[in-house]
């Protein structure tokens, strides 16, 4: 079960590159499989992805606990990150009315896109020498990917047929969805520092935790120079700015599309 690497993959080694390429080849795939599917039908293959991420989730905890922690608490893993969103929201879509729907669909298809993208290729804690973790956290981040196709075709039908039972999915709802689950991881980590007081047990959910600066590039040196609150003000307002450009070319797309 704890099979290892003789040595930890690297970034932009052989094993991260096999990993893109499965996962590349793999969405192309699905893409064109799902593509002419109904609404309801790619709706519900989120809501059964969601559930396989989830329980692969329980299975990557457990192991965790076991093999990487050896046996004591550490909530370094602890699933409430952005990506994390991914398996909650899949899985949720498909029991929520439309305009909390039409909410989490635009969440996916835009902040998840980056998440999944940016873990993908700069995936410096996804790089473990324990292969199952390993390959846990790249299937993972790909089926992250195929839920984000899912998203878009969705999105692109609603944009299609406006009605008002269906409505316009919009962004600002995302937007919301979006600082209500950073909210809760930032309580996450407050909490765990004022309980755990440890650096290498803490979480650091979003990577927003307030008692530490960042170790992301760029922001870490805002948090160094200005205060860690400027830099996750300037963090958060940046993932949603890029969100929000990808909702403007894929709602742009649709459009030029008709």
């Amino acid at each position: 079960m704890n099979a290892t690497f003789s040595e930890a993959p690297s970034l932009f080694g052989m094993a991260h590159i096999v990993a893109l390429i499965v996962i590349a080849l793999f969405n192309v795939a699905v893409y064109f499989l799902v593509r002419n599917r109904r609404e309801e039908q790619l709706i519900s293959i989120l809501n059964i992805l969601g559930l396989f991420m989830i329980l692969s989730e329980v299975f990557k905890q457990w192991f965790c606990y076991k093999y990487v922690f050896n046996g004591e608490i550490n909530l370094w893993f602890f699933p409430w990150q952005l990506c994390s969103m991914a398996m909650y929201c899949s899985f949720a879509v498909k029991y929520l009315k439309r305009g909390l729907q039409n909410a989490v669909l635009v969440f996916i298809a835009t902040y998840l896109m980056i998440g999944a993208f940016m873990a993908l290729l700069l995936p410096y804690d996804m790089l473990r020498i324990q292969i199952p973790l390993f390959l846990h956290t790249f299937a993972y981040h790909g089926l992250m990917i195929t839920e984000v196709i899912l998203a878009i075709l969705v999105l692109s039908k609603r944009w299609q047929n406006r009605d008002n039972k269906t409505g316009i999915p919009r962004f600002m709802p995302a937007v919301g969805l979006f600082l209500f689950f950073a909210v809760i991881a930032e309580v996450v980590n407050v909490a765990a520092h004022i309980f755990i007081n440890d650096a290498k047990r803490e979480p650091n959910m979003f990577y927003i935790n307030p008692a530490y600066p960042t170790t992301q590039p760029i922001f870490h040196d805002i948090a160094v120079n200005y205060g860690i609150p400027v830099e996750i003000a300037v963090y958060l307002g940046i993932i949603t700015l890029v969100a929000f450009l990808i909702f403007l070319i894929l709602r742009r797309r649709n459009k030029q599309g008709r």
